[in-house]
């Protein structure tokens, strides 16, 4: 094994610059990567793994296919993607050497579906996007999490957060493994109106975001289809952040400046701080799945509603 080489994987021009504002190298980044490969391969294991990379000179791109000059010993699932009436062949993360030639790939974000590929229509947890509007209103987005943790203790609900590595939070609710994607979907607009009816002033559920009003956007579409940015995975973004467990009591000292990929292997120490502070699985209350039930789905609402506003705008 040669200085440029770890598990039979080749690594390459690992003095060059990762991204601009990284601060940071791409050897760091693998570096970091094979630091917390058990932790991020525990957030990644037989979920469609899709990743985002960036190249030197080019703009981050979005890679949800496996390239057909990826090893073969890369183990994949064939997802058929509704939006796109196609096939893809999604890489699935189980192993370091994966990790490490992804890594090798300038493959920065890693995102992971919210369903395993032995039950693909079982989402395993239900998840509240927390977006400020702003990227210095960390503190707006932590208010809002605080909303999610008080409406989730209401129903009978317990859930973990982490940073989103960007400027928001994540809130993950375990869930158990008779609950259809719709009845997730339908309980995250639920819990998403009723934190929003908690603090109006603070929070909104408006997925058009010239109708958001300066308030922190409780993002209740992380369901079905959707990915989201696993625990422990780098974001493109100064300072080369990554999502971060935390618990609930030390969210208001926390800043997403604070975990990087410089200094989080660290920070996670000999466990995993994601599988230690979520809950056990639950099941999603009746009176939750029904209300939400009754709610729009914000995409659907908000195409329509784009169009309603064209023609007005055409007949003005």
């Amino acid at each position: 094994m040669t200085a440029d080489e770890r598990a039979g994987v080749a690594l390459t021009n690992l003095d060059q610059p990762l991204f601009d504002g990284a601060d940071a190298t791409k050897g760091d980044l693998v570096d970091y990567l094979d630091a917390v490969r058990d932790q991020i391969i525990g957030a990644l294991r037989d979920r469609p793994l899709s990743v985002i990379r960036v190249r030197p000179g080019q703009k981050p791109f979005m890679q949800k296919n496996l390239p057909t000059y990826a090893p073969e010993w890369i183990e994949s699932v064939t997802v058929w993607a509704e939006a796109s009436h196609r096939d893809v062949s999604y890489a699935l993360c189980n192993d370091r050497r994966t990790l490490l030639w992804f890594g090798n790939q300038r493959a920065v974000e890693y995102h992971a579906a919210l369903a395993r590929t032995d039950h693909p229509q079982t989402p395993t947890h239900l998840v509240i996007d927390l977006d400020p509007p702003e990227a210095d209103a960390f503190d707006m987005a932590v208010g809002a999490a605080h909303l999610i943790e008080r409406t989730l203790a209401d129903a009978g609900l317990a859930g973990a957060v982490k940073t989103s590595g960007a400027k928001g939070l994540h809130v993950f609710v375990p869930l158990e493994s008779t609950v259809t994607i719709e009845d997730v979907a339908a309980a995250t607009r639920a819990i998403a109106a009723r934190a929003e009816r908690l603090d109006p002033a603070l929070a909104t559920t408006a997925f058009i975001r010239d109708d958001r009003g300066g308030k922190v956007f409780l993002d209740s579409t992380r369901a079905g289809g959707a990915t989201v940015a696993a625990a422990y995975s780098p974001r493109i973004r100064t300072g080369a952040p990554v999502s971060f467990p935390v618990a609930w009591a030390d969210l208001d000292r926390v800043s997403p400046r604070d975990f990087t990929i410089r200094n989080a292997a660290a920070l996670i120490g000999a466990d995993d701080p994601w599988v230690r502070l979520m809950p056990a699985p639950q099941h999603l209350p009746a009176d939750l799945v029904a209300e939400g039930h009754e709610i729009p789905i914000a995409r659907v609402q908000a195409m329509h509603e784009g169009k309603r506003r064209a023609r007005a705008k055409r007949d003005k």
